[in-house]
């Protein structure tokens, strides 16, 4: 039986992973050491999730391991029987957690990294390995498109290059991409070295805004699943900047381990694609918020705050078309009117229940 090592199981793309791949027939090794409650607090724990996983799955083995533990790290990789498949998904993903840790935002998501690779190349070379990036690794550079006002969303003019979406030939350099895209560019940067000078099997996804059902938002990070929670628990929702007009593009989990599984049936070297829900999945934050004021029948509270995140992008759409033409058989699966339908039944009754308990 092949074996699956994922980094970040408990969270909702390492999680979404464990699933698809014991499914697969795969033993899955799941690193977890609930570093998100400490990033975002107790209520973006994985423990939960992580519990449930070890009590579904015989085929799961969670290993309570740091990232940042070299020597751990590669016991882990050297231990692994017939280990075919390295799903790198453990990160610190948040703007503005980085600007208020740097050591620490550098460490897991880039020192990190570079353990897991090197243990790889040591001990399993021939191992499909797989980096959750990031498009925060182009910094603010998709601000400097020609983007146009409408009534609830920035927009490109339809004949522009990118009007499809962003793909893989925007620079990443010159331009402010926050702590966090920088810690997330030198893992990029790392992962596509060693499938070029190395000759591994490695590949890239540069994510959009990646989400579901599983996905514990908070304030800092995942904002569709967050708007869900406000919209339950009736707590405010902060916008920041652009007017609520900022537009992303949202891929339900499902559709990113697809995407994964789809690499790993035919690896390249060194390989880096866009990766989000693409044209046919984008909206803007307050297109977002109308949207789930539909599907959850509750009006949502909520302020603008003008000050926008440093680096944060006003307007990203991948192209998909790249990956597409390598593996034309995937596409995404889940729209975002349905994602937020997903978020909303599965974590309505515990949201609900939380507000419920709360102090007045």
């Amino acid at each position: 039986m092949p074996t699956a090592l994922v980094t970040g199981a408990g969270g909702l793309i390492g999680s979404e992973c464990v699933r698809h791949f014991v499914h697969r027939g795969f033993d899955v090794i799941g690193v977890e050491n609930d570093m998100r409650a400490q990033y975002f607090g107790r209520a973006a724990s994985t423990k939960a999730a992580t519990a449930k996983l070890t009590a579904i799955f015989p085929e799961f083995h969670h290993a309570q391991v740091d990232v940042r533990d070299e020597a751990a790290i590669d016991g882990l990789v050297s231990g692994a029987r017939d280990l075919e498949l390295i799903i790198h998904a453990a990160a610190q993903p948040s703007h503005d957690w980085a600007a208020s840790d740097p050591k620490t935002d550098f460490a897991v998501n880039a020192t990190g990294t570079l353990n897991l690779l090197e243990a790889t190349r040591h001990h399993a070379p021939d191992a499909t390995f797989i980096f959750m990036s990031t498009n925060k690794v182009y910094g603010d550079r998709p601000n400097e498109l020609p983007l146009v006002e409408l009534r609830s969303r920035l927009e490109l003019d339809p004949k522009h290059r990118y009007f499809e979406g962003i793909d893989p030939s925007m620079p990443i350099d010159r331009s402010l991409h926050s702590l966090f895209g920088v810690s997330k560019a030198a893992a990029d940067l790392m992962v596509q070295e060693y499938g070029r000078y190395f000759g591994m099997p490695t590949v890239c996804f540069r994510g959009g805004c990646l989400t579901g059902p599983n996905h514990a938002g908070t304030q800092l990070h995942g904002f569709l699943s967050y708007i869900v929670r406000c919209a339950v628990t009736g707590d405010p929702y902060t916008v920041f900047g652009h007017g609520g007009k900022q537009v992303r593009d949202n891929l339900h989990s499902a559709d990113v381990v697809a995407a994964f599984d789809a690499f790993h049936a035919a690896p390249r070297t060194g390989a880096v694609f866009n990766l989000g829900g693409g044209r046919a999945n984008s909206c803007s934050v307050l297109e977002a918020i109308e949207l789930c004021e539909q599907v959850t029948g509750r009006s949502l509270t909520w302020r603008l705050d003008e000050t926008a995140r440093k680096g944060d992008h006003r307007w990203w759409i991948s192209d998909l078309r790249p990956f597409q033409e390598h593996y034309p058989e995937w596409r995404p699966l889940v729209g975002v009117r349905e994602t937020i339908r997903e978020i909303h039944k599965r974590n309505a009754e515990s949201w609900g229940a939380v507000a419920a308990e709360a102090p007045p």
